[in-house]
């Protein structure tokens, strides 16, 4: 799914209790972690939920593609990690860093329903995700 179709998902659900379970939902399609990857390197910072993300560099076409899978114990987050790896999982370091966050999570809404610790929260994972981004291009 794109960042357009998603933000086009987000535009037809007229209310946002519509579009908070449709996060949920998302939540529900994510790939479960393994125990393993429950791990204190894993864990996100900043976030009032417990979040986890992995990322994984893959070369595809001569180039390096990060592969972010993520989770959470909370069902609001996963959605959030949902849209997240939407965004950003797939992407060559280079676009991943030149991915404007703001923006899209303007364009979904999500800037003004969700609540500033959610909001930290989210940042703190795009944050991550960026940090890992950077170090994958600095292996280059």
């Amino acid at each position: 799914m794109s960042i357009e179709s998603l933000i086009e998902d987000f535009a037809f659900l007229d209310d946002w209790e519509d579009r908070y379970r449709y996060v949920i939902e998302l939540g529900r399609e994510l790939e479960p972690l393994s125990e393993a990857e429950h791990a204190p390197e894993n864990k996100v910072q900043g976030c009032a939920s417990q979040v986890w993300l992995v990322s994984e560099a893959r070369r595809e076409t001569g180039e390096t593609h990060l592969v972010f899978r993520g989770d959470s114990d909370a069902h609001i987050v996963r959605g959030l990690i949902a849209i997240l790896l939407r965004i950003y999982s797939g992407h060559t370091p280079e676009e991943i860093l030149a991915i404007d966050a703001k923006d899209i999570f303007m364009k979904l809404g999500l800037n003004e329903h969700l609540s500033p610790q959610r909001s930290n929260g989210l940042y703190s994972m795009v944050g991550r995700i960026q940090a890992d981004a950077r170090a994958q291009s600095e292996k280059v």
